[in-house]
């Protein structure tokens, strides 16, 4: 083989010895530990205006959709569209008639949004608890909240959504249909 292409064959060429020991990190973290930092610039402090963004943007984008809720009426035809399994099976969800409580919600009537989905106005509260501890623990400068929930507590939320959606079929539960 002159000066053209040369291939290299791997069944032909020399095996290497293997060395004495195996390339090893020079920290091995234990499980649980937190893994050192990555070399680098040191991050300094971040600024208030900085750790608020997040939260203060969640916040105006939920208020802006809210608005938007409270000012385009659900109750006339053509704005939004109607719920596929309600359509389809006429089966109310745990979300019919989060719409028009969301609506009712941002009108300040705290019963018609009750009356058209309890559980939405549960979840209304909710979120307005997590906002506050978010923008709490950002003004002070602390970690944003992490919503880390054993799987026992999601299956729970999912078993109140389904018995929600089954006692609000009934003609028992009708108090909670829209």
């Amino acid at each position: 083989m002159s000066g053209e292409n040369q291939r290299v064959d791997a069944s032909r060429t020399p095996e290497r010895a293997p060395s004495a020991a195996p390339a090893v990190p020079a920290a091995i973290p234990r499980p649980g530990s937190a893994p050192d930092a990555a070399p680098g610039p040191a991050a300094g402090p971040v600024s208030r205006s900085r750790r608020l963004a997040s939260p203060a943007l969640t916040l105006a984008a939920a208020t802006a959709a809210l608005a938007y809720v409270g000012t385009v009426n659900p109750y006339e035809p053509g704005h939004y569209p109607v719920c596929p399994l309600f359509r389809l099976t006429g089966v109310l969800c745990p979300g019919c008639g989060g719409l028009r409580s969301a609506h009712a919600f941002a009108q300040g009537d705290l019963v018609t949004a009750l009356g058209a989905n309890a559980l939405a106005v549960v979840g209304y509260f909710v979120f307005a608890g997590f906002m506050v501890l978010w923008l709490v623990r950002a003004y002070r400068g602390g970690r944003a909240p992490r919503l880390v929930m054993k799987p026992v507590y999601w299956w729970a939320i999912g078993v109140v959504a389904l018995v929600f959606s089954v006692v609000r079929n009934l003609p028992a539960g009708s108090f909670l249909a829209p």
